[in-house]
């Protein structure tokens, strides 16, 4: 036996048997080595990593559930906005992508500096507390190159507003943070390497939502949230001093939304109750209110150029158009219950104006021609991801009961679906004619991949089903379940009609991944608990002898836990850290995500302890997926909690 140290792991291989044994939290796992492999063997050679690269190539998804403000139009025609840790630069007119790497978590804010050249994002304080650590990134729009980053380890709490100045054209950026306190920091960002803080004080013990710079004051912000509204005045010395909004005998609203200014430089407010409230130029005092112009929440007002102001409504999902004194003009919009409420406005191109919604859209048009969707997001967590086996397209569907199919090519929605249950894992027939659907409450939906019709559902158990497979000449489909079972299924008419053979038990942990073999003959399985197993899926028989399947061809290879995977597993790994797996058609890659929102790329098999792989951001969450498409050209992963898809290209 020779052995060799791996992180926390002891790793041995056993010439006898021709087994290697790793460990995943101090629990072996026997591998058996195939054939063809046993006699040359060695655990000290490096896996080297693989010639073939990833590009991010095309973001799906927008944060606009719990963010304002964050969609803006740039000089050079595109639209900026973010999702997960990517801040993304939309030419709709071309349709191309350029996109912002330099986050390592979730971008909360952005502000655009009076030039409309430099843009400052803020990220929030990430689990990885060397890499994630809030801060501000400052870069160039047109080369995207950063130019600064400030305060970090300054922070405390994720960073939620950002403003530069306007009046003295943009040498101050003014932040607030997610503390307890919700801290104030004024930071004059161009002096020094890192910036130079000028002051910092307590903004609110409740939550703010937005600041901004006076446009037409130098030295004056404006902030406001929860139940207040506040009038910042930053003297000369360094010092910021604050004067909260006066409601006087009229009702406080519980929540003052959104801020902006008109072009005389009075300040309007936006509030809960959905009314307008104007303080005059310099006081904090009301001079007017405009009541009830909407149904709940106003969340964004926006001036125009032409000093028409536009508001948009939360929970109405609506527009109206005022001139500059705020008389309605007798226009205005609705948006579709299903793209949500309007989280923000911003004026467009000509007569356009761009919407972002609470439910991750973005919106793109005016009154004359309506507004059609320019993205399309997911709202909750994405699980479910499968790429169409002959088609440049795949599916994604997640716990906001939506299933998607997109088109890799034309970077765009074919069709999106919603399928009442919250859904976790999504697979294709082998002719990708029909898909099934497994769900959080243990239904699994079957789906016509073209019509979207229903042709049937069954419910295995009442936990989720994490995963489901077709076997490669489409007879039998296998779903894995929370509730430790593999479900086996009998597919008859085209895929339509479902009869069940029986379930896998054996394993003590819930499943998370499954192959069919080539020959679709025998199933192997992971779970929670680190285990492997093998399986004759016809007849439900746990195969105890898993030597005898080491020369077993794999159609797909999904489980993380395998001889071909073994370097996939960073040094002192547990065995949570690694989610999914996918290998590339041509059977020369390997594709992870794992839990530090990273993709990576690996040289397949990964079967030495030390392999090399490239690594990849822009995911902020868990990677809970990843797929090659049908010809290996592009890889698509989808981030859990950041509600995001990304496809790649492989180069």
């Amino acid at each position: 036996m020779s052995n060799v140290k791996h992180g926390t792991r002891d790793m041995q291989l056993n010439d006898a048997d021709g087994s290697v044994r790793i460990y995943l939290r101090g629990r072996p796992i026997v591998l058996y080595i195939p054939t063809p492999a046993i006699d040359t063997y060695d655990l000290h050679k490096v896996n080297t990593p693989p010639q073939s690269k990833l590009k991010l190539d095309w973001v799906y998804g927008y944060r606009g559930r719990d963010c304002r403000s964050n969609l803006h139009l740039l000089p050079t025609g595109e639209i900026v906005y973010f999702v997960a840790a990517v801040v993304v630069l939309y030419n709709m007119e071309e349709h191309s992508q350029r996109h912002y790497l330099g986050h390592t978590d979730d971008v909360k804010c952005i502000a655009i500096h009076p030039n409309k050249l430099v843009v400052a994002t803020g990220q929030v304080a990430g689990t990885d507390r060397r890499e994630g650590m809030p801060h501000i990134r400052i870069w160039n729009a047109v080369s995207l190159t950063t130019l600064t980053v400030i305060g970090s380890g300054e922070f405390d709490g994720s960073i939620c507003c950002l403003s530069f100045s306007k009046a003295d054209g943009g040498n101050y950026l003014c932040a607030i943070d997610e503390t307890s306190d919700h801290n104030i920091s004024i930071w004059d960002w161009q002096k020094g390497e890192r910036g130079t803080k000028v002051t910092e004080t307590k903004c609110s013990v409740d939550t703010v939502v937005c600041a901004d710079w006076h446009p037409l004051e130098r030295n004056q912000i404006v902030s406001c949230g929860k139940g207040h509204v506040s009038f910042w005045s930053l003297d000369n010395g360094g010092m910021l001093y604050k004067r909260m909004g006066v409601f006087e005998s009229r009702e406080k609203p519980r929540y003052v939304t959104c801020v902006a200014f008109n072009q005389n430089g009075d300040v309007l407010t936006g509030d809960s109750n959905g009314n307008i409230i104007v303080w005059a130029r310099g006081t904090n005092t009301i001079a007017r209110l405009v009541k009830n112009l909407h149904e709940g929440s106003i969340f964004s007002i926006c001036v125009l150029k032409n000093g028409n102001i536009v508001t948009g409504g939360g929970k109405d999902g609506r527009i109206l158009y005022f001139d500059s004194s705020l008389e309605p003009t007798g226009e205005g919009a609705q948006i579709e219950d299903h793209f949500g409420g309007i989280r923000t406005l911003s004026e467009g191109r000509g007569s356009q104006l761009l919407i972002g919604t609470t439910r991750n859209c973005i919106l793109v048009g005016d009154i004359e021609m309506g507004f059609c969707p320019a993205m399309l997001g997911h709202t909750e967590e994405v699980w479910g991801l499968a790429a169409h086996p002959t088609l440049p397209q795949f599916a994604t569907a997640g716990h906001d009961r939506l299933l998607q199919m997109w088109d890799s090519l034309s970077h765009s929605v074919v069709w999106s679906k919603d399928i009442g249950e919250q859904a976790q894992s999504v697979c294709f027939s082998p002719d990708g004619n029909v898909m099934v659907v497994g769900c959080v409450s243990g239904k699994w939906l079957v789906i016509d991949s073209e019509s979207r019709e229903f042709y049937t559902h069954h419910s295995d158990g009442s936990e989720p089903l994490q995963v489901a497979s077709f076997s490669p000449d489409g007879a039998l489909l296998a779903i894995g379940s929370r509730d430790n079972h593999i479900y086996i299924y009998q597919v008859n008419e085209d895929a339509k009609k479902y009869s069940r053979v029986g379930r896998c038990m054996g394993h003590s942990s819930f499943i998370t991944h499954l192959d069919w073999s080539t020959d679709s003959q025998y199933l192997r399985s992971n779970s929670g608990d680190y285990e492997l197993l093998y399986w004759n899926p016809g007849v439900c028989r746990q195969i105890p002898q898993s030597s005898s399947l080491r020369d077993v061809d794999w159609s797909t290879h999904s489980c993380v836990i395998s001889y071909e995977t073994i370097g996939i597993w960073p040094e002192g790994a547990d065995g949570t850290d690694v989610n999914n797996c996918a290998r590339s058609g041509d059977r020369k890659l390997i594709a992870t995500g794992d839990d530090f929102g990273k993709v990576k790329l690996f040289s397949y098999p990964a079967s030495q302890p030390k392999s090399i792989s490239h690594s990849y951001g822009g995911h902020s969450s868990h990677v809970t997926n990843v797929t090659f498409l049908q010809d290996d050209t592009r890889l698509v992963s989808t981030g859990g909690g950041d509600t995001s898809v990304l496809q790649w290209v492989v180069n």
